[in-house]
């Protein structure tokens, strides 16, 4: 199942995409039609049906099921008639992982650490399909990094790697636009600035839906590419990740409790801006593409000076 975020006649809700007919579908609404009742607090925002677990999913199975069978009875929206939003659009943590495939640590003339490691973006990073990136004033080498992220699903402390799966709720793309700029000049002692050249506001494209996990039979088998104006830039399989999502989840969960929205972006194949040379500017397409779950689309502006 295709889960999203978006707004329709200024109504901002949360649906699924009936993809047999390409339409959404608002999951209140629909809630309403089905049961003639108000719907469940589960049903107007991301972060609330994540957290409901087995009860929200349940009522969220019924509610689709009775679409399916008689979905012209249904209220529904073209894709191109509504605002994308990101998924979950205020996940408690973002965390990201920098060189977990190994081409990309040979690109940059990185080697890949024997453990994940881990920074973090903030939710002011966070923007839709279907949205601007916005360059921020003096910055130049904007760069694209494209990723299959985790959807955390239920809170978990100390994950075994042989559990770690159950506490996945779904999938999702994310693109980690990084200001190098901003990033890569050392700061002596102290080093690169990761917080501030990949924390920027629209540094954290996601979307266009969250895929349930259950829809996913080997996560290791999606293909990711990214375009810029249709030029492929990326392109690479999950299964090249060197720490995969069991053991980042168990890293992660060391000491820090993970809960319901919670995202882990798994990191970037090779072909990024900083190895090709090839800084995004105003004006560009980026289409960042994962098999399985659709086109994450975005547009290059920049900042009225």
């Amino acid at each position: 199942m295709k889960l999203l975020t978006f707004s329709h006649e200024r109504q901002k809700s949360i649906g699924f995409l009936l993809e047999r007919e390409n339409i959404v579908i608002d999951l209140s609404e629909a809630y309403q039609q089905v049961f003639e009742g108000i719907p469940p607090e589960w049903f107007f925002n991301m972060k609330s049906l994540i957290s409901g677990g087995k009860g929200a999913m349940k009522l969220l199975y019924e509610v689709v099921r009775e679409v399916e069978r008689n979905f012209q009875e249904f209220k529904a929206y073209r894709q191109q008639e509504i605002t994308f939003y990101p998924p979950v659009e205020n996940p408690e943590k973002i965390y990201l992982l920098a060189v977990n495939y190994r081409a990309h640590g040979e690109e940059t003339g990185t080697k890949p650490p024997d453990e994940p490691y881990l920074f973090t973006k903030f939710n002011n990073a966070l923007t839709g399909h279907n949205r601007p990136v916005i360059i921020p004033k003096g910055n130049h080498k904007v760069d694209h990094e494209s990723e299959l992220a985790v959807i955390i699903g239920k809170a978990g402390k100390y994950v075994e790697k042989t559990k770690a799966m159950d506490y996945v709720f779904g999938y999702t793309i994310l693109n980690d636009i990084s200001f190098r700029d901003r990033q890569l000049p050392p700061r002596g002692q102290f080093g690169h600035s990761w917080v501030h050249g990949k924390g920027m506001d629209t540094a954290a494209p996601m979307g266009p839906y969250i895929v349930t996990k259950v829809e996913i039979e080997n996560t290791y088998l999606l293909k990711l590419q990214l375009r810029v104006n249709d030029e492929i830039r990326q392109e690479a399989y999950a299964e090249d990740m060197i720490h995969k999502i069991d053991e980042i989840v168990e890293y992660i969960t060391q000491g820090i409790t993970l809960t319901p929205g919670d995202i882990i972006s798994t990191g970037t194949p090779p072909g990024v801006a900083l190895s090709t040379g090839k800084y995004l500017k105003e004006g560009d397409v980026v289409d960042a593409e994962i098999s399985g779950i659709g086109v994450l689309r975005n547009f290059i502006i920049k900042e009225d000076e």
